[in-house]
């Protein structure tokens, strides 16, 4: 993202975005409901998005006005309504939270198999993927002159080791796994997964920064503007904007540096139970980082979409964003990081 371009809002494929969920996954008896999607807004409220064009912008519906706009009877609960009160309490709808949100909800879907990053992302999150997988590479083919572009490329190594120093290595490591030569590709695809999700996380995370940046600077001249400044709900509501922003960016990134620390240490004490006991880690905060990721990617990309380049907008109506956009919700977004602790 350079300069002249500026910020730009966040747009992600339906399967790829933290904030959409495309309801064609949900078995809804309601007809008009299945080209829908459930969505969080500015507000970091669910609503349902029946349509959304350049021309007529995004029409936003609340959950509960589906009844009356669906005629749906009043006397019991339709059973749409029931699944899309259970959605629109999760906090995030990346396939990761997802995965685990909607089991622990008893929410159906009607193929599990289809949540998961597009292609298209999966392909631009490899050099993240790479990092995870370095250590490996360095265990098994050290010295050897081998070319990674993709997890697949690394499998595809594993499934056919033509270098004999390298079968050797991966035979020692078999034996460290307790498992067969040949199922050690297939042990490593179930643990692809979870090096996905935390290249995910992190891609989400490192894409932020510029919008964190830019956010932090448009404060600075609401906070010395002659009028603005004698306004002291306006100044809190400045300083809690910079805190939850510095804050919350700072506890994923912790955490996702702890994760970091604990693959690696993975690799160096290589056994069966080491894998399981870092896969239940990460997957154990995949929601909060999530949630976390999903308020934050909300608000940047709707900050984005107001003021995006640093000379758009005055410091009067940056301050009327903060006061009426901004700020709303991001107690949800402030709630969060007690859960890293609690964790």
């Amino acid at each position: 993202m350079n300069d002249e371009d500026g910020l730009k809002p966040i747009n992600d494929s339906d399967m790829d975005s933290m904030f959409v969920l495309p309801l064609s996954i949900i078995p809804l008896q309601t007809p008009a409901l299945q080209s829908a999607k459930l969505i969080k807004n500015v507000r970091l409220r669910s609503a349902v998005e029946l349509f959304s064009d350049v021309q007529t912008g995004s029409g936003q519906v609340d959950v509960e006005s589906l009844p009356a706009m669906f005629g749906w009877p009043t006397e019991q609960i339709h059973p749409d309504l029931g699944i899309l009160r259970r959605l629109a309490l999760l906090p995030s709808y990346d396939v990761y939270s997802l995965r685990i949100s909607l089991r622990e909800h008893g929410i159906p879907v009607n193929d599990y198999a289809a949540l998961k990053l597009s292609p298209e992302k999966a392909a631009e999150l490899t050099r993240y993927m790479i990092m995870f997988t370095r250590p490996l590479m360095k265990m098994i083919y050290s010295g050897e002159d081998v070319q990674i572009n993709s997890y697949d490329d690394l499998l595809k190594l594993f499934r056919d080791p033509d270098i004999k120093k390298a079968r050797q290595r991966l035979e020692t490591m078999a034996q460290s796994l307790n498992i067969d030569i040949f199922d050690v590709p297939r042990f490593l695809e179930d643990y692809g997964d979870t090096f996905m999700s935390l290249s995910y996380f992190r891609h989400c995370l490192d894409r932020l920064e510029p919008y964190f940046t830019a956010c932090v600077q448009a404060l600075a001249p609401i906070r010395t503007h002659f009028q603005l400044k004698q306004n002291v709900n306006l100044m809190k509501t400045c300083d809690m904007i910079e805190e939850v922003v510095n804050s919350i960016s700072a506890s994923i990134s912790g955490r996702l540096e702890v994760f970091d620390k604990r693959t690696r240490e993975m690799w160096e004490n290589i056994s069966q139970e080491e894998f399981r006991s870092v896969k239940g880690m990460i997957e154990r905060y995949h929601v909060t980082i999530g949630a976390a990721l999903c308020g934050l990617t909300v608000k940047m990309s709707s900050f984005a979409k107001m003021f995006p380049r640093p000379n758009s907008g005055g410091p009067i109506k940056r301050a009327d964003f903060m006061m009426s956009e901004m700020i709303q919700g991001i107690d949800l977004i402030k709630d969060v990081e007690k859960q890293f602790t609690a964790q």
